[in-house]
């Protein structure tokens, strides 16, 4: 099959579930922002996505997709290397060689970011919630608590570091991935490259924003004893 065979299959791959991945990134913050506002609310959602059918079967299939983006980035990545073999290494005599971006030269090393943040969050949320629930152990707090988590987990700065390291590692990717994305599928030319440029670079800042925001709203609402609460 040409999507899993072909060099260019495999970017299609990988803008597919780029773009799906940007979907549930979308879906997660707006979900993150109402804890802004209401415990009660982001509470009633988490009880919501809870050990339900459908809430397994999302799950599972996001972490395909996951699972997906990330082996393909190896896989282009090790396919591109030997494909340079020692010229990877020299600079383009392009018109455009100037205008190579940082993150489209180091994806690499923001994939490993993103992958062990994506790890940590894991284990912070999803281990102590629907896999809790799935599993009947014993977590610190209810795990439809999600609220209590987010407190939990922001009111220890080293945990609020390492979270924005991470939202940031996610900007650069996003903002390179993006329009990459567009250029795979062929949604691009001449006009409209830079568009797509300019539109992802908002989009992805707006995003990453909003994950951010939260993340510093409950780190300094709970920094003075460095653990809320509960």
């Amino acid at each position: 099959m040409w999507l899993f065979n072909s060099s260019i299959g495999k970017k299609v791959v990988m803008a597919v579930t780029g773009i799906a991945l940007i979907l549930f990134l979308t879906f997660h913050c707006c979900m993150n922002v109402v804890a802004l506002f209401s415990g009660e609310a982001y509470n009633m959602i988490c009880e919501l996505l809870g050990a339900n059918w459908y809430a397994v079967v999302a799950t599972l299939g996001l972490a395909a997709l996951a699972a997906f983006h990330i082996v393909y980035a190896f896989i282009l990545t090790a396919q591109n290397r030997r494909a340079r073999g020692n010229n990877r290494y020299e600079v383009p005599t392009t018109v455009n060689a100037g205008k190579v971006e940082w993150a489209s030269k180091n994806m690499l090393v923001l994939g490993i970011i993103i992958l062990l943040g994506l790890l940590l969050h894991l284990f912070n949320f999803w281990y102590n919630m629907m896999f809790a629930e799935l599993t009947g152990m014993a977590t610190p707090l209810h795990p439809a608590d999600g609220f209590g988590y987010i407190k939990l987990t922001f009111g220890n700065w080293l945990y609020v570091v390492l979270y924005i390291i991470w939202i940031v590692a996610i900007w650069f990717h996003l903002s390179h991935g993006f329009w990459s994305a567009m250029h795979t599928l062929g949604w691009n030319g001449k006009i409209w490259q830079k568009r797509w440029q300019c539109i992802g670079l908002i989009y992805t800042t707006v995003l990453m924003l909003g994950f951010l925001v939260v993340v510093l709203a409950f780190a300094f609402k709970c920094a003075p004893s460095l653990c809320c609460t509960m």
